[in-house]
């Protein structure tokens, strides 16, 4: 039976959409296709004797022969004299079912990782590499890579119902082997790309997907994960130190430190700073190293920069069974425009919108998702859930949310357009993103999700069942740029601004929110933190102290990026090391960097610091005087229920004990050495801390002695005490 001559013209011209129904075996007859073969032989798998010689039906290289005989094996021999034997790809029944299409087309198939991409695979008996990827519009896909030199005729894969997925079964590859998917559109083009779901990929400037088996790792922190589940993700401490691992550390000035070196590193850093988590800038494969990992194209694949994936397992799980948290920024808001990417994916907008009003970041010189295609969707919560439950990620911080919420975002009147209602809101992507979080939090209890959202959008935090985007937290924008404008002002200015300090609790109520002195505050001509402080290297080393004493006894969860805990003069570059030798070379580096190490340990060892904080004013926060701008001095308490073995203590009246701190904040060079401050509750009152504390490099004003508070009436308290306020210095006292 010879082959259909307009369906074999089609799979030389390699416009077959489903060559299996012309290729492999068709009742006694085997069809084959190859355009660098001189000459194909089939044989018996059981009987290798049993040989017989294919004819060849067009000089093409496409073969056919009457076999009916058993299982068989191809021998191909090029023009060259290589020679190689192989089982027949187009002689496997699809893999993926029918089920597996349908889920993924209503964008609910939250595994589809595990279905899309490259899977080594048993079929039949047969070891082999499972390759599937969705491109709807394409007229050809075929899988590429050094198995078949690159050559895009050799192994066209066939496309699944109407589902967009092609997928193709490929014999005797196996791990290690690269691959790439040559995408042939309706028009002709033909273009490259790497695999959407690749979970490993080549080292920049190369491009290529790497077959991996991510479930290869034994994980280690089985009763981290255990904890996790059973906890509110946001009751309790939580103090970030965020970092770009390519610049945390170096070897020499060129050559970044591995994940393996990192887990040596890192980890007993961070520990012995006392931090309850990292935060990693997105670790996700990108092609720029300047664009910090925030223009992915490999949403799948930590990048391979560092090691491979897991190696980056072994970095989680390390910080893990040393009790800190593990989160990553992750960037559904935008991708670049790489041709290898997901832009133009099969020759139109697949991923992205086609009008560019919608598609485009003009700013940026980015592509927008499409949240309403519901097989984008679908590949976007898979992703968040790839990391979480396959990379055992704590959390997300969602990057650039505000970007999503609206469909003008950093666009001109005419590069933007409207809602259905005439509004800016972009409706799908709130859908999207309500429902991720949804599905997270059913899925995964304890995940925190943060949200980078700047603008005044309502109900960030609140669960979606209630009409809310469904994070847990909120970047707290406002308060940081209120809060590092207030400190860059001279002292003798600060008066006049003393309300950009008290500002953030007339909304605190609102969201819960995480504090935060990102890696955007010290780049791109900012300066770095320390340096936005004023004064002289004593004052700004002072000012600093007191900005983060401050910070830590402010209502929210804390986030430092990397370099400020070394009061490191320099702004950040992703290009460089943070300057370390400041250390060894000044004592005041090192002075600040125990500071930040002893005030991480303090936050985490008094749970009034952290108590109650989303509850607003009168839940654990309370102001004792926020109003003194003419000195430019601010005081509150902190509070949370005193316990022991997590049994309330009481008071012996009856009462309900209390932990009680007090701040006292003075953001100016003058002391005060006998003020008085209004206090909650009668006592003896201890400074437990004290930013001006000579070992931290400051003047040495403190109270080395307990003050036993008088039944005087300030600050509109009945009892107070009399203390001695540094100059640009932060006192805290608890009440024993």
């Amino acid at each position: 039976m010879t082959a259909n001559i307009n369906e074999l013209m089609k799979i030389v011209e390699g416009s077959h959409g489903n060559p299996h129904n012309i290729l492999g075996r068709h009742g006694s007859v085997v069809r084959v296709f190859n355009p660098e073969a001189a000459a194909v032989s089939i044989f018996e798998l059981e009987n290798p004797e049993k040989i017989r010689e294919m004819t060849k039906l067009h000089d093409s290289g496409f073969f056919e022969v009457e076999w009916s005989d058993g299982e068989y094996m191809l021998d191909f021999q090029t023009h060259s004299g290589e020679n190689w034997q192989t089982r027949d790809p187009y002689s496997f029944e699809p893999v993926l079912t029918d089920l597996d299409l349908h889920l993924f087309g209503n964008g609910t198939h939250y595994e589809i990782y595990n279905k899309l991409g490259a899977h080594v695979r048993t079929i039949n008996g047969v070891k082999g590499v499972l390759f599937a990827v969705w491109a709807p519009n394409a007229n050809r896909v075929s899988v590429v890579g050094d198995f078949n030199n690159w050559h895009g005729l050799r192994h066209p894969m066939r496309i699944l119902q109407h589902s967009g997925v092609w997928e193709l079964f490929v014999p005797s590859l196996d791990l290690g082997d690269k691959y790439k998917f040559e995408v042939k559109s309706i028009n002709g083009d033909i273009q490259l790309k790497t695999d959407p779901y690749s979970s490993y990929n080549e080292i920049r400037p190369a491009t290529a997907s790497i077959v991996y088996d991510i479930e290869d790792y034994n994980w280690q922190d089985e009763a981290w994960i255990k904890k996790r589940a059973k906890k509110d993700p946001i009751v309790g401490a939580i103090n970030i130190y965020e970092l770009h691992l390519g610049s945390w550390q170096r070897k020499g000035d060129n050559e970044f430190l591995t994940y393996t070196e990192l887990r040596h590193q890192l980890v007993p850093y961070v520990k012995k700073m006392g931090y309850t988590h990292v935060e990693f800038m997105p670790i996700m494969e990108y092609p720029f190293d300047g664009s910090w990992g925030y223009q992915v194209t490999g949403y799948f694949a930590p990048t391979s920069r560092y090691g491979t994936p897991a190696e980056f397992m072994a970095l989680v799980d390390a910080f893990h069974q040393n009790g800190i948290g593990v989160l990553m920024d992750w960037v559904p808001a935008h991708f670049p425009k790489d041709a290898h990417g997901l832009a133009n994916f099969d020759g139109t907008a697949l991923y992205e919108h086609q009008d560019p009003r919608l598609g485009e970041h003009p700013d940026w010189g980015t592509l927008i998702f499409n949240y309403g295609r519901k097989e984008v969707m679908n590949f976007l919560i898979a992703n968040a859930l790839f990391w979480i439950e396959k990379y055992h990620l704590d959390g997300l911080r969602v990057d650039a949310v505000a970007s999503m919420l609206y469909l003008d975002y950093g666009k001109r009147s005419d590069q933007a357009v409207t809602n259905q209602y005439g509004g800016r809101e972009n409706h799908e992507a709130v859908e999207f993103i309500k429902h991720m979080n949804s599905i997270i939090s059913e899925r995964c209890p304890g995940i925190l999700m943060t949200a980078e959202e700047s603008t005044e959008w309502a109900g960030v935090t609140k669960p979606a069942s209630e009409d809310g985007l469904g994070f847990n937290l909120k970047w707290n924008m406002g308060w940081m740029n209120d809060f590092l404008s207030y400190m860059n002002e001279d002292s003798v200015h600060r008066k006049y601004h003393h309300n950009k300090l008290t500002f953030a609790m007339m909304y605190n109520h609102s969201e819960n929110f995480m504090l935060v002195l990102s890696h955007d505050e010290v780049v791109h001509g900012k300066g770095s933190l320390v340096n936005k402080m004023p004064g002289d290297t004593w004052q700004k080393m002072a000012n600093l102290r007191a900005a983060l004493m401050f910070m830590m006894g402010h209502p929210g969860k804390k986030l430092l990026f990397m370099g400020g805990e070394l009061a490191q003069f320099e702004e950040w570059s992703e290009a460089k090391a943070l300057n370390w030798f400041l250390l060894d070379e000044f004592e005041h580096h090192r002075q600040i960097q125990n500071f930040v190490r002893d005030i991480n340990k303090l936050y985490l060892k008094e749970k009034p610091f952290w108590h109650n904080e989303d509850q607003g004013y009168g839940g654990g926060f309370e102001w004792i005087n926020p109003n003194d701008a003419e000195h430019s001095i601010l005081t509150f308490f902190r509070r949370a229920p005193k316990t022991y073995r997590n049994k309330q203590v009481k008071n012996d009246d009856g009462t309900d004990a209390q932990d009680i701190l007090v701040f006292v904040c003075n953001f100016t060079p003058v002391p005060w050495l006998q003020h008085r401050v209004g206090v909650p509750i009668a006592g003896n009152y201890a400074e437990i801390i004290s930013t001006d504390d000579s070992k931290y490099g400051g003047s040495g004003i403190m109270n080395t002695a307990p003050r036993h508070s008088d039944d005087i009436e300030w600050d509109g308290r009945p009892h107070s005490v009399e203390i001695a306020v540094p100059p640009l210095g932060v006192s805290v006292l608890k009440l024993q």
